[in-house]
């Protein structure tokens, strides 16, 4: 039962997040969808981190060279994501106050995604390997 407490506790983090983001575009002062595009950085941060959970083996090392790759991999693609909206805002395609809420969108869905590794990533009975 605490997992799918969980899950609709991140389910509902993830449509705050993606509330932020509709609202940076969608508000009749913004009125641009180029924030938009940080949805793919949303599917491509995760991929890096399946990959290597799916290729290194077991081990309780201390350190795995997949792993860091991916840890590395995932981290430029969430620096992306936050430096999208910064560059659209500077070369102004969007107003500051859409970066704001594309911003605070971003750290939602990020730490939903966290979230998730977090909860479901423990190789139990109840992960997302199982999906």
């Amino acid at each position: 039962m605490a997992g799918i407490k969980a899950l609709v506790g991140l389910s509902f983090s993830g449509a705050i997040g993606l509330t932020f983001l509709l609202l940076g575009c969608a508000l009749e002062q913004y009125g641009v969808y180029w924030p938009l595009f940080v949805l793919i950085f949303y599917v491509l941060s995760p991929i890096p981190t399946f990959i290597s959970r799916r290729l290194s083996d077991d081990s309780d090392a201390t350190s795995n060279a997949s792993r860091e790759l991916a840890y590395f991999f995932t981290t430029g693609i969430v620096v992306s994501a936050f430096g999208l909206p910064i560059i659209l805002a500077r070369v102004a395609l969007i107003q500051w106050g859409a970066c704001g809420l594309v911003m605070a969108g971003n750290a939602v869905i990020f730490l939903t995604i966290l979230g998730f590794f977090l909860v479901f990533g423990g190789g139990d009975d109840f992960s997302w390997e199982q999906w």
